[in-house]
């Protein structure tokens, strides 16, 4: 039978664990305050950067709208608050791991940590990707379509959705080397299986890149390609983790 003293202790360390988390929390959340307080003052500029990649194919004459009446106010500052949020995601991700770290094998810690950093880093490399060459590449296109006698005025707000889904949908698309690292370590896929799927990946990311892209032709490649690279270096780390591994086992006694 368990013992009695055994649930006052699991008790007790079930609220230590939850104040814990309520620190960790309270920590995360005075981040993004302290991100949001300062972008603040910013707040139009931020908006003005992130609008730059649309204003700058924008034919002579043509610029953005604000349908809604509190739209010039709300929409600024609902982008400084999406960009706190980005700013203290290391600070967020820092406080998760402090939480979380404690529970795990020494060989988990070893892999879980650089797996985090990795996928931080390739989610912010797959927004600037996108900003910086799939929004000008996307827009010019658009902008050379717009049929004649059609004024291209985009609503500030629709256009904020639109360029927070691309880079939602880039940045997760950038985290496939992390999914392949951690589809290998759990056993789930053999590196020679994810080899021998190569040819699938290639088809896969032009099926997401078709999807995920504006129209046209350029901004698919500018997915697909980088995509598959990815893959390929996910293999390639797959590979140099399951060798050391195997090496770390046959030198343990």
């Amino acid at each position: 039978m368990p013992d009695a003293a055994s649930e006052p202790r699991a008790m007790g360390g079930l609220i230590e664990h939850l104040l814990e988390l309520r620190s960790r929390l309270l920590k995360a959340a005075l981040a993004v305050l302290l991100a949001l307080l300062g972008l603040l003052p910013f707040s139009e500029k931020l908006y003005a950067l992130l609008a730059r990649p649309l204003a700058d194919q924008l034919p002579a004459g043509a610029h953005m709208i604000a349908i809604q009446v509190t739209g010039p106010f709300l929409v600024p500052i609902k982008l400084t608050a999406i960009l706190a949020l980005f700013l203290a995601m290391p600070v967020i991700l820092y406080q998760l791991w402090a939480f979380i770290s404690p529970g795990l094998y020494r060989h988990e810690r070893q892999l879980a940590l650089p797996l985090l950093i990795a996928s931080v880093v390739l989610f912010y490399g797959g927004c600037a990707f996108a900003y910086f060459l799939i929004l000008p590449a996307a827009f010019h296109f658009l902008t050379m379509v717009t049929p004649s006698g059609v004024s291209m005025m985009t609503d500030i707000d629709q256009y904020l959705s639109f360029v927070l889904h691309v880079f939602l949908a880039f940045g997760l698309c950038f985290e496939v080397p992390v999914v392949v690292v951690i589809l290998a370590a759990m056993g789930v896929v053999s590196v020679e299986k994810l080899r021998s799927l190569r040819r699938y990946a290639i088809v896969l990311s032009f099926v997401v890149a078709a999807i995920i892209t504006p129209p046209d032709a350029l901004s698919m490649m500018l997915l697909a390609i980088p995509m598959i690279l990815l893959y390929e270096a996910g293999v390639l780390a797959a590979a140099l983790l399951v060798r050391r591994r195997k090496a770390t086992q046959d030198a343990t006694p």
